[in-house]
């Protein structure tokens, strides 16, 4: 065989894999409004950075007449592109190929990427849709799923791992995302679940579609699996771009410091008109948050679910800094089991690549109740508490209103290792809520309605606190963003090491 003819051969076999499963099944994919799997990563990466790994991997299953069956790039493609300009590594599964179903040589694709990623210190980031295992291929298939949890565990806080779900996602196949820091769903084409609606009528009765089961809206409220929604494939793979954005390459880099043109000594007038004269009256938390970072502009995690707190990434003079902030609009502000586990994650993710965490504070307690307590509320609380004290990143508090009690401490007080605690006037720092500590201090006196009218003027207030050095500084509002990012410079050289251990034990 010439050169030419062996040339000619090359290009026939990639010719053959290019058209991944066919003119039909690319068409349905596109009419059931989904890119194909070569699309989405033509979407993601930078124009033509795209390089791909392993096209000419096939399997070797002889089972079941699967020893016929041509499968283009075994159903994955995997490779390596930039996101503005920065190595990413990537994998998308063909659901024109064999429904992206996954095999030994499929999984072997994805965990080849997972590997080289975190030796290169680079993002990685899965593009799933796949009708889960690949049935005939019995434990083959199943060893490959545990071959990418072991990879994904290991990668986790090394490098940042992000999962899209672009089609269904069942079974064993959820449990990869889940494993990976953050999961988008695309709203009515992606769906998650253990096991399909056929199978939750047969055992439990309960008739429910895909959809309500396991569609987007349904983890990204419901059960808080999922972290982003997106309206459809294109703006799910321009979001995880921005997300990119924030975030370092690994934990030994620092996230990327943008020019974005607003004033760090910019004050906010606005601020100090902000908060009712009636310490219950709700203000939106989001209101303090545009505010002070750059330009006004985040990016929220779990927008949709445990509302009653804000997770959020956003630039303060062009450093990306983790905001955790109650939400007075929603419960009070109050935390529960879901708002627990919500900042929790968030804040162990901020931690592990070194983004500064900013703790905005409103919180007049846990959410009472058999409910919350049945759920177990005692140990998911544990969980801010354990977060914040093992955090070693830059922390900076900043009490608006209420902090009350147990539920203060676990917004990062100076006691769980705040850098910086710094306080508005309108702060009310206590063990409880002024007036039903006074109704306890004054039962029984004679004067308790005057007794409890100075007491609440007397400690409803951010400075017997700051009396103990439990709080740094007390400001006016408008201040807030100049003092905060004082802060950040000043933080940017602390270094703090935990005590010598295989790993904590979280209150999970």
């Amino acid at each position: 065989m010439s050169t030419q003819e062996k040339i000619e051969k090359l290009l026939k076999k990639t010719e053959v894999i290019l058209a991944a499963g066919g003119e039909k099944r690319v068409a349905k994919q596109h009419e059931s409004g989904k890119m194909t799997a070569r699309e989405r990563i033509a979407e993601l990466l930078d124009e033509g950075s795209f390089v791909e790994l392993d096209r000419f991997v096939r399997h070797r299953c002889n089972n079941f007449g699967q020893e016929k069956k041509e499968l283009p790039g075994e159903g994955v493609t995997t490779g390596y592109g930039t996101v503005d300009g920065r190595l990413v590594y990537v994998f998308a599964q063909d659901f024109t190929v064999e429904g992206g179903s996954l095999g030994e040589m499929h999984a072997n694709k994805i965990v080849k990427v997972c590997r080289l990623a975190a030796k290169m210190g680079a993002p990685c980031v899965g593009l799933n849709d796949s009708g889960g295992a690949r049935i005939q291929e019995a434990t083959d298939a199943l060893g490959g799923y545990g071959k990418i949890f072991f990879e994904n565990t290991r990668s986790s806080g090394v490098i940042p791992q992000i999962s899209a779900i672009m089609g269904p996602s069942a079974g064993g196949a959820v449990y990869s995302p889940a494993l990976t820091d953050f999961i988008y769903m695309v709203k009515n084409t992606s769906k998650m679940f253990i096991t399909g609606p056929a199978v939750v009528k047969s055992v439990t009765g309960e008739d429910v579609t895909q959809e309500q089961l396991g569609g987007a809206m349904t983890h990204n409220s419901k059960s808080g699996v999922a972290h982003f929604a997106a309206e459809d494939d294109h703006d799910c793979l321009q979001q995880i771009r921005y997300l990119l954005s924030f975030l370092p390459s690994n934990n030994m880099e620092g996230a990327p410091i943008v020019e974005t043109g607003d004033d760090p000594n910019r004050v906010c007038p606005e601020l100090n008109t902000l908060l009712p004269d009636n310490s219950n009256a709700a203000y939106d938390m989001y209101d303090v948050i545009k505010a002070i970072v750059d330009n006004g502009e985040y990016y929220e995690s779990q927008k949709y679910f445990a509302t009653n707190i804000i997770t959020c990434f956003a630039r303060m003079d062009g450093q990306t800094v983790g905001i955790i902030a109650n939400q007075p609009k929603v419960m009070a502000g109050c935390l529960d089991i879901n708002a627990s586990d919500k900042s929790s994650r968030f804040i162990r993710f901020c931690d592990a690549f070194g983004i500064p965490l900013l703790n905005l504070v409103d919180v007049p307690g846990f959410l009472p109740g058999c409910h919350q307590e049945y759920g177990g509320i005692i140990r998911h609380g544990a969980k801010m508490l354990y977060a914040y004290s093992e955090a070693t990143v830059p922390k900076i508090t900043l009490v608006t209103r209420k902090a009350y009690g147990g539920s203060y401490l676990a917004m990062c007080a100076a006691e769980l290792g705040a850098d910086q605690v710094i306080a508005w006037p309108t702060a009310e720092i206590a063990v409880m809520g002024p007036a039903g500590a006074a109704n306890i201090i004054f039962k029984n006196d004679p004067d308790q309605k005057k007794k409890t009218d100075e007491y609440i003027e007397n400690f409803a207030t951010p400075y017997y606190a700051a009396q103990r050095g439990m709080v740094d500084m007390v400001i006016e509002p408008k201040n807030s963003r100049p003092v905060i990012i004082n802060a950040l410079q000043m933080l940017a050289s602390k270094h703090e090491v935990l005590p010598a251990k295989r790993h904590g034990n979280i209150p999970l």
